[in-house]
């Protein structure tokens, strides 16, 4: 049964940073997409960083690039995304979110199936 459970939302100035922590369990990670999503005020949850399994390849959404960074830990069980330079238009909904797949493998936003709690980021 996988889980994901989320940490590090909160308010922020503009132009601040903060962590996001992810945290999974029962999967493998080699074999699993990670990903983060965000819901803003009004409008559909949409896709900000993500990783293919095993953590090679990153992809980024183009308005968070050079902003946003995600990354795992060596154990790949705890998935962060770091924000910096945080505006106004980042306030959303965080949500971590994954997809079993094969290693090496990228995902598709659409193929992503299992999701954390959310944890609320305020700019």
């Amino acid at each position: 049964h996988v889980q994901l459970v989320e940490s590090g939302g909160g308010s922020v100035q503009a132009g601040g940073s903060l962590r996001l922590s992810c945290v999974a369990s029962g999967f493998d990670p080699h074999t699993t997409c990670m990903g983060w999503f965000r819901q803003r005020p009004g409008q559909e949850r949409e896709a900000v960083a993500d990783m293919s399994a095993g953590g090679e390849r990153k992809y980024y959404d183009r308005a968070v690039k050079g902003r946003f960074t995600i990354s795992q830990d060596d154990a790949k069980s705890t998935t962060f995304l770091d924000m910096s330079a945080l505006r106004p238009g980042d306030t959303a909904m965080y949500y971590c979110a994954a997809h079993p797949t094969t290693a090496g493998r990228s995902c598709y936003d659409s193929e992503f199936d299992i999701w954390g709690q959310g944890t609320q980021v305020t700019v």
